[in-house]
């Protein structure tokens, strides 16, 4: 990101989402984004992955500018390169877990068969090949967020964006899940993941803090906790837990 500011909203109702936001992830890369309730970390995902423009600055993936992509190049970006994992899962309701898993390598031409075969590969990977053929409201919200997240990491991702990607999960699962999302970035993904735990932080290779829509500290893990332990539970800190 070169300088990139969103506003949402006009004249009174103006709100500053993010204010010029410079940051690079880098292949091979796990970057956690901490910060209190809207500070824009949510924002800042979703222009990653293109799925919002900023109002003014760049958002380049693989030195492409998002803002100078056509629609139909853009989407085909977003469906090859950036897994994302929303905080509300956003699987389709009429397709099994095995197909909601498949369908962005479908959409990519890849035969159903050879999709499938994916897809059932991927959910092995997180402990839910039983549930391949069960639709979402036949699955906990755990297991829901698990299969989102197969979802995103299906094929050659090279950007992973994760939304809380843990927040539905107990602890264990929880770790099994960023234990996946790290081993991903060590195999040369660059990945952002926003969290408000520590130590799920404690997985990535830097912290950034969000305050207010811009970033006002970034960390490597060593000395995270002691921010939210410390300066950042005052209110002049760099981070509210």
């Amino acid at each position: 990101m070169e300088n990139v500011s969103r506003v949402h909203g006009r004249g009174a109702a103006e709100v500053h989402a993010l204010r010029g936001v410079d940051l690079a992830v880098h292949p091979g890369e796990l970057v956690a984004v901490m910060g209190p309730s809207g500070s824009g970390k949510s924002t800042l995902l979703t222009l990653a992955g293109g799925l919002d423009t900023p109002t003014s600055g760049r958002v380049l993936v693989e030195d492409q500018s998002l803002g100078d992509l056509s629609r139909k190049h853009l989407a085909a970006v977003r469906r090859r390169a950036v897994g994302y994992v929303f905080q509300d899962y956003n699987l389709i309701p009429a397709l099994t877990a095995a197909e909601n898993v498949a369908l962005p390598r479908e959409l990519d031409g890849i035969s159903s068969r050879a999709a499938r075969r994916e897809a059932l590969a991927a959910l092995e990977e997180f402990d839910l090949f039983e549930l391949a053929e069960r639709f979402p409201d036949e699955m906990s919200g755990g297991q829901q967020q698990r299969v989102a997240i197969a979802r995103a990491l299906i094929g050659d991702r090279r950007l992973v964006l994760a939304d809380e990607p843990t927040g539905a999960l107990d602890s264990t699962t929880g770790e099994s899940v960023l234990a996946v999302l790290r081993a991903r970035c060590d195999a040369g993904a660059a990945a952002m993941m926003v969290t408000h735990e520590a130590r799920h932080a404690a997985w990535a290779d830097r912290v950034v803090f969000l305050r207010d829509g811009g970033i006002v500290d970034e960390t490597g893990v060593a000395s995270a906790e002691s921010l939210l332990t410390g300066a950042g539970r005052d209110s002049g800190g760099p981070v509210a837990p």
